[in-house]
């Protein structure tokens, strides 16, 4: 017998998207600093400031974020070593680091942080067989070669990497079924999907997909509610 997706469907949901609902819950987000939800998700802070503006700027209401304070906030989480943590007082990390750059690209302020630092940071998580790991402690995943490509890109600094490496990982963690994995033999998701294709994105190497067979299995993510899950029997995300 099958197992029974997991989908979570709400008949009363609104037929329209709230936007003022979402630009008042990001504004007062930022001023709520004692919330148990506030504190708990320290360890993550850049990537929140990353996603709130960049809904922010989807909305039409950038301007209503504090930049000066948000582009103070990530100046002082650059570290000696050019990475840059979530928060002060934590360790620097690849997938803040890109948040940072991502932050400071929208606001134009990439002047207030040390770019040669950041680029030699990012250079030195590459692995000889072209992964990257995240940070000192080594961990390999594909969503490491998409940030660390990335934050280069933006950079204008992909030659700090030896590029044909990178691809060339990403390409093993492909499997039968069109998907990829965190890294060779890992079980296809459609977040490290995500990451892959950015990569060949990046770099020019998009043909290197199986369009038809990746696409059937995106498909196959939807679930009745509308949302999509990120690999089978996963409950659906919004």
């Amino acid at each position: 017998m099958g197992t029974a997706a997991k989908d979570v469907i709400d008949v009363q949901q609104p037929n329209n998207l709230l936007l003022d609902k979402h630009v008042e819950y990001i504004c007062a987000y930022e001023n709520k600093k004692d919330d148990y939800e506030y504190v708990m998700t320290e360890y993550l802070r850049m990537s929140g400031i990353y996603w709130c503006i960049t809904a922010m700027d989807l909305m039409g209401h950038l301007h209503k974020m504090t930049a000066e304070d948000i582009i103070k906030v990530v100046k002082k989480c650059q570290h000696e070593c050019g990475g840059v943590s979530p928060s002060e007082g934590h360790d620097p990390h690849l997938l803040y680091t890109l948040s940072a750059v991502q932050i400071l690209c929208t606001y134009d302020a990439l002047d207030v942080v040390d770019v040669d630092g950041l680029v030699l940071y990012v250079s030195a998580l590459q692995q000889e067989d072209g992964s990257f790991v995240g940070d000192m402690w080594g961990e390999v995943d594909t969503r490491f070669s998409f940030c660390a490509l990335a934050c280069l890109a933006l950079l204008h600094r992909l030659d700090a990497v030896d590029v044909e490496k990178a691809i060339e990982f990403v390409l093993s963690c492909k499997n039968f079924d069109g998907g990829f994995g965190t890294k060779p033999g890992s079980e296809s998701h459609a977040g490290q999907i995500y990451c892959c294709l950015g990569v060949l994105a990046i770099t020019g190497r998009l043909h290197e997909v199986d369009a038809d067979l990746l696409g059937w299995w995106l498909c196959e993510r939807q679930l009745p509610s509308g949302g999509l899950n990120g690999k089978c029997l996963d409950l659906a995300f919004f």
